[in-house]
């Protein structure tokens, strides 16, 4: 049995697919995770391949909410014992240190998102003062840092210069090496009621809220009758969607979030990738969206916004077209581009650029960030 290290997280365990492959490699490093995350009434039976435990809260929002999840998660790991602990965002830091810090063991912060820029606390100033100073007091305090792009890496690094861990480690969040999953495209095309002869868009994310470019998706749709859209998600953008499904004749399909191998297969089924993101906030606009990669691992192109990180990925790998305007004329211009070469072409060049595009590629710097943390 190797060591024992506590993963924290604020969700549901059963949805994070980032948080599962850091599992995985912990695992091949000699590691035994035990990740601790949360029950909501929504839940489903917890259907991951480690130990875990969810706590329960009073409350699911809000400053009690938030409260409730730091006492919770303290009293959870003072009560057993670990050899590290994996802090995933910054909603859950303040246990893991306090905690590392009561036990002498190593800390890992692992930084999904640029948390203080989120569009959940933009026009927030109370709120995101506290998340910021929060994390000003221990983010230069923590030995080892990842995160998820090498644009928010470096903003890191300049807002805490002097930072104990330095510049933070970078792990996209890129799927495992895998063989796309096209030969369930029929079927499930006759599912969603779309001809082969339709071309058929889809933009997904675990939460569609507001900004994550839904709006701009669809009303592009209504200008195109012969494309259709499917939406798989959650989230208030989600939820907008589900509202238009009727004025648009069956053209536009909501799904709600799905496990990954069957989001895989039906991703697999589309013929353009949508990733629409507006830039309106500090985490957005330096963002490396995860369907980016679940889209050219699938084998199919991708429409993107002109976010920095993902323009690099697009332009550099030629796996799609970045919008030059976003609206719906812009957007619909950049679909019809993608359409015109065919879907060999556009499949050939994402199964090369999938070849270095994989989280094989990038779990070395989960180990290198082990081993800073285990640093004396």
């Amino acid at each position: 049995m190797g060591k024992r290290i506590a993963v924290l997280v604020s969700n549901d365990l059963n949805h994070d697919q980032r948080v599962l492959k850091t599992c995985e490699t912990l695992a091949s490093l000699g590691w035994e995770p035990y990740i601790i995350g949360r029950e909501m009434r929504d839940s489903a039976e917890l259907q991951i391949p480690f130990k875990g435990h969810r706590v329960r809260l009073p409350f699911e929002r809000g400053l009690g909410f938030y409260a409730a999840l730091q006492l919770a998660l303290v009293r959870t790991l003072s009560g057993q014992s670990f050899d590290a602990i994996w802090s995933n965002d910054l909603d859950t830091l303040l246990p893991g240190y306090l905690v590392s810090r009561s036990k002498k063991i190593p800390l890992v912060y692992d930084s999904h998102e640029y948390f203080t820029e989120a569009a959940g606390l933009t026009g927030r100033p109370f709120q995101r003062g506290v998340w910021l100073m929060l994390e000003r007091v221990l983010f230069p305090r923590v030995r080892s840092v990842i995160t998820v792009n090498h644009g928010i890496a470096e903003a890191y690094a300049d807002r805490y210069p002097t930072a104990l861990g330095g510049t933070p480690f970078v792990v996209r969040n890129m799927p495992r090496q895998q063989v796309p999953a096209v030969a369930e495209r029929a079927k499930w095309r006759s599912r969603l009621g779309v001809s082969e002869s339709q071309s058929l868009l889809i933009l997904q994310g675990a939460f569609l809220d507001k900004d994550r470019g839904v709006k701009l998706a669809v009303d592009t749709l209504r200008l195109h009758p012969s494309w259709s859209l499917v939406v798989v998600g959650a989230g208030s953008e989600w939820e907008w969607a589900k509202d238009q499904v009727d004025s648009l004749s069956g053209r536009l399909i909501c799904l709600p979030k799905m496990a990954f191998e069957e989001l895989r297969i039906l991703t697999a089924s589309a013929d353009i990738g949508l990733s629409l993101d507006q830039g309106n906030h500090g985490n957005y606009w330096m963002s490396l969206p995860n369907k980016l990669f679940d889209y050219i691992h699938a084998g199919i192109p991708v429409v993107a916004s002109p976010m920095p990180e993902v323009a690099k990925v697009v332009n550099h790998y030629g796996v799609g077209s970045v919008v030059e305007s976003m609206d719906v004329e812009g957007i619909g211009r950049a679909i019809q581009h993608v359409l015109q070469p065919g879907a060999a072409d556009w499949k050939k060049r994402c199964q090369q650029a999938a070849l270095e595009l994989n989280w094989e590629a990038e779990e070395s710097q989960v180990r290198a960030a082990l081993l800073q943390a285990e640093k004396p």
